[in-house]
């Protein structure tokens, strides 16, 4: 999900996929699903919407430069 989201599979503003459309498409537990909308949460990669669902964030949070 992250990587759709950073290349433009969901643009900014666009609606994600619910939490039983991912357990269905990588056949994973819904605790699971849960925790992957809460990390997208936390980087600020989506938003959700009561009664709507979760979207992309309309500004994508920019990668911290590479201090290596």
């Amino acid at each position: 999900m992250r990587q759709r989201i950073k290349n433009g599979t969901y643009p900014p503003r666009s609606r994600v996929p619910s939490v039983v459309k991912l357990q269905e498409e990588f056949g994973i537990a819904t605790a699971t699903s849960q925790k992957v909308f809460n990390a997208l949460r936390a980087e600020g990669l989506i938003y959700t919407e009561p009664g709507l669902g979760s979207f992309v964030s309309k500004e994508l949070p920019t990668a911290e430069p590479d201090t290596r």
